[in-house]
């Protein structure tokens, strides 16, 4: 008797574990509380694992510069989201250049960051002819994109909403010389009101941009375009209220990158290769001018030693691949191996 007792105990037990309730004196509402705080304190889910494309994309990523040569004739078939997260692995590896973001340029791209690139006003204006409907452009850190490179830009792209700039001396350069590019002007000035002018008669400047992101702005550049163009919000704080009631988009949003979500299900190992640090901005730290000579010395050392890095490392593995041919041809197995896998293959030619 004491034996059955036991076993139902524990087979009560058993079913209350699993949230069933065998006593009906129980209010419905004191059960449903029960069964809300047993769900309660359930562990989290686990994350989920990566697909086949991120794996295969973080294997493309980690031997980017072998395919550099023949990148164009390789990325032909692949879609536009394949592309972007090459492009976007490219530039976290410091391997973006002209010949890169064109091979991968697609005409159905919305995004471009080409931030920290080796992007020159050659390789923009390409692409820019490429992605007529990019709305969002991160060009901050890129110290090859001049006025040029932005002047086609902004012909080319008439959708753009977000601009991001500046960053570095002489992307900040370029920033100011780029206000002129960003206002508009009218080619027809005898006009009676605003209402009455057509899209098409805005000949210059960014009719769409609304967003501008420059950390470093100048005094003198933010009122003139805030007073020669106040549509354009420049460095919006994020806020839930958004700004003038309209929401901030992501793109606008200070230290984001542009790309993050193309690349999230990717290893962020895939670039650690190259010593690719996510950057930190901020608003106390010292500009060039103030930093010691020391420190410029060691951001300089930094600096060579990360632009170097992919190098170093494809000489290593060639140096691999070299050391592994010599031992086929120096190692007396190995030899016999290789002229055992060629006699079985003659072999079942001959069977066939």
């Amino acid at each position: 008797m004491e034996k059955g007792k036991a076993t139902e105990n524990t087979i009560t037990r058993s079913l209350q574990n699993f949230g069933f309730n065998l006593n009906p004196n129980i209010p419905k509402s004191t059960r449903n509380t029960h069964s809300t705080l047993r769900s309660s304190i359930l562990p989290f889910e686990k994350p989920k694992p990566p697909s086949l494309v991120s794996l295969c994309l973080g294997v493309v990523g980690k031997h980017f510069e072998d395919i550099i040569e023949d990148l164009e004739d390789i990325a032909v078939n692949f879609p536009a989201d394949i592309k972007m997260a090459m492009a976007a692995i490219a530039r976290r590896r410091k391997l973006l250049s002209d010949n890169v973001i064109i091979a991968l340029a697609e005409g159905s791209w919305e995004i471009l960051d080409l931030s920290g690139s080796d992007v020159s006003d050659f390789g923009l204006s390409r692409v820019s002819k490429v992605c007529k409907f990019i709305r969002a452009v991160d060009i901050s850190r890129c110290s090859k994109v001049t006025w040029l490179g932005v002047s086609e830009l902004v012909q080319h792209c008439r959708s753009l909403e977000i601009l991001r700039c500046g960053g570095c001396p002489r992307s900040d350069y370029t920033a100011r010389r780029c206000l002129c590019l960003l206002k508009p002007k009218l080619d027809d000035v005898e006009g009676e009101s605003w209402e009455e002018l057509d899209t098409m008669e805005i000949a210059h400047g960014a009719p769409s941009l609304r967003w501008l992101v420059w950390p470093k702005i100048d005094k003198d550049s933010l009122e003139s375009l805030s007073a020669e163009c106040p549509r354009i919000v420049v460095n919006p704080k994020p806020s839930p209220f958004g700004f003038r009631g309209v929401e901030v988009p992501r793109g606008a949003l200070p230290d984001v990158s542009l790309d993050d979500p193309i690349v999230k299900e990717v290893d962020p190992k895939t670039w650690a290769v190259s010593g690719f640090a996510v950057r930190a901005t901020s608003a106390s730290g010292l500009s060039p001018s103030e930093l010691p000579v020391a420190e410029k010395f060691r951001l300089a050392f930094v600096e060579r030693d990360t632009r170097l890095a992919p190098k170093r490392a494809k000489n290593a593995r060639q140096h691999q691949r070299r050391a592994e041919r010599e031992m086929v041809t120096m190692s007396t197995s190995a030899k016999a191996l290789a002229l055992a896998s060629q006699a079985s293959r003659s072999l079942q030619n001959r069977n066939w």
